[in-house]
């Protein structure tokens, strides 16, 4: 869903910001006041391609930002992460076009090629307006405009697992039956397994090797510290332990006249229990301790060739051995040889089998769901005063190459083995052709409105744009238009450019476009109408440039019956 979009210094736009409501969103004003240069701004934050002379005279560049909520939407926070971009409820696109003819693009704020722009933005919003800008005219959404309607999300994702299942066995297969490659890998594989099994590696050994490292590193250091600490705390005459022996016996003949402090001299008694008691362990350490070089180099080899294991198979002592149980399987793998060629594709076998049983029946299913959309498309034509135009869902199935996956001749792909695509025939008596061929820029549009209120309350709740949605038509079949544009609206954001009160009167928010001249220069705006305001807008696209109380009495009444 489209939250808001801010435009500057683009066409006669010098700057706006409009915030769209949920709901359906009505864009009215006068010819030429620059509701379409909104789409063309809407288009290029999507990734459409960049032009210098959208750049408005005077400005060094055009700059466009669009953010969307795509907290409900599943399949763009997917393609998102795939792509390492951080995902949050909010998705903030950039457009920037520099009057150079450079553009740049940004992704929550980190850099994008216009490719990927468009890539990733795809699904966010749905413009109906020109052809090149259409998603109906592309064969390859229409795949999953009918897989929406029957709904066959579920088998359709099992197909794309059986799908990928194929691929890898495929691949084990062809990479086991390369019997150069397979000669190398087996012995690059028992080379691994060797080396690391050569090195007995014991997880968690490097900690107490590293510190008898560095306890052979300054043994003699050591020695002299624990030997010094020994002697001045109790082997030397003046030892602070035979001091504190003195002190507390003091303390004791001083508490027969004073038995305060008694306590005291109990507590350096204890305290010179705990000096012995720490200057013993500190003699034992002392005598313990022996210079051995070639212990400490025994030492750093073993440390150096677990280090150079870590490096090369994964970092941690537990890598290694994970990485060495992962050749050694592998290793047993090869060493089957036939065996495991003929297991492979027995396996291969099975899932193409599965894989093909998936792809005849979400075939057949399509089938039978095409048949029932052709008819609810062509019924809301009918009411969308297109009443002899027939839609057709061709479900066919390409031929596959020799080398393709293939079920009953037919190439498999993860989504099975259809391709569908929409016909119409405008006219009675014409036969159907693919939409973009002969749809006017209107009637795509109206079929766009058609294909959406079939399919109102399936997929993630993206913003549908109407450009064209009113070309050709007025009166009663304009109301069917904005009553079938406001049942959309409930599934799904709607953002509609209408010059027709009938269509304006349904809008949950109502923006106007207004052209002004400025010190020489034009400039666009646009702006959200209060409800008064709203009334007045209907009542000059029901009377003209002058209101009346006659217009006004009808807007009202307009509004009251839309509402």
């Amino acid at each position: 869903m489209l939250t808001c979009l801010r435009v500057r210094s683009f066409a006669i736009i010098d700057e706006l910001e409009i915030e769209l409501e949920p709901g359906m969103n009505v864009v009215t004003g006068e010819t030429g006041a620059g509701k379409s240069i909104l789409i063309d701004a809407l288009q290029l934050v999507l990734g459409a391609r960049a032009r210098p002379e959208v750049v408005r005279t005077g400005a060094d560049q055009a700059e466009v930002e669009a953010l969307f909520d795509i907290g409900d939407d599943a399949e763009v926070r997917e393609r998102l992460q795939q792509a390492g971009i951080a995902v949050e409820d909010e998705l903030v696109l950039r457009r920037v076009i520099q009057r150079s003819g450079r553009s740049r693009a940004y992704l929550n704020g980190r850099l994008a090629p216009a490719g990927q722009l468009a890539e990733l933005a795809r699904g966010l919003c749905d413009i109906s307006s020109q052809h090149e800008h259409h998603t109906l005219v592309d064969p390859h959404s229409h795949l999953q405009y009918l897989d929406a309607f029957a709904e066959l999300a579920e088998p359709r994702g099992r197909m794309a697992q059986a799908y990928a299942a194929v691929q890898r066995a495929r691949a084990a297969l062809a990479e086991l039956e390369h019997g150069a490659n397979r000669v190398e890998r087996e012995d690059l594989l028992r080379f691994q397994v060797q080396e690391i099994d050569a090195l007995a590696l014991v997880a968690g050994e490097e900690v107490g090797l590293a510190a008898e490292r560095d306890r052979q590193r300054h043994a003699e250091r050591l020695a002299a510290v624990t030997f010094g600490a020994e002697d001045a705390l109790y082997a030397s005459d003046d030892a602070m332990c035979a001091r504190l022996a003195r002190i507390a016996a003091e303390l004791g003949q001083a508490a027969a006249f004073d038995p305060a402090l008694a306590p005291l001299g109990e507590q350096l008694s204890a305290a010179r229990a705990q000096l012995e008691d720490a200057a013993s362990e500190l003699g034992r350490y002392a005598r313990a301790i022996s210079v051995d070089d070639q212990r400490l180099q025994e030492l750093e080899d073993r440390l150096h060739a677990i280090a150079r294991l870590k490096r090369k198979y994964g970092g941690s002592v537990e890598a290694v051995l994970e990485h060495r149980a992962r050749a050694a399987e592998e290793l047993a793998h090869l060493d089957s040889g036939e065996q495991r060629v003929r297991e492979l594709q027995e396996a291969l076998e099975r899932e193409q089998r599965a894989a093909a049983e998936l792809a005849r029946e979400l075939s057949a299913r399509r089938k039978q769901a095409a048949t029932r959309l052709s008819q609810a498309v062509s019924r809301e034509l009918s009411s969308l005063s297109m009443g002899d135009a027939r839609v057709t869902v061709e479900v066919a199935q390409p031929e596959g190459l020799a080398h393709e996956l293939c079920v009953d001749g037919a190439r498999l792909s993860s989504t099975g083995v259809d391709r569908v695509e929409f016909l119409i025939a405008p006219n009675r008596g014409e036969d159907p052709q693919p939409l973009g061929k002969i749809a006017s820029g209107g009637e795509l549009s109206r079929a766009m409105l058609a294909l959406k209120r079939v399919l109102a309350g399936l997929g993630p709740g993206g913003l549908y744009v109407f450009d064209e949605v009113d070309a050709g038509v007025g009166g009663a079949v304009a109301e069917v238009i904005g009553r079938k544009l406001r049942e959309v609206a409930q599934h799904h954001q709607v953002l509609c450019i209408t010059h027709l009160p009938q269509i304006a009167v349904f809008a949950s928010a109502h923006f106007v476009a207004s052209k002004s001249v400025e010190a020489g220069r034009t400039r666009s705006g646009i702006r959200r109408m209060r409800e008064n305001e709203q009334r007045d807008e209907i009542a000059r696209m029901l009377g003209g440039i002058k209101i009346t109380d006659k217009t006004r009495a009808a807007a009202r009444e307009m509004l009251r019956s839309a509402k």
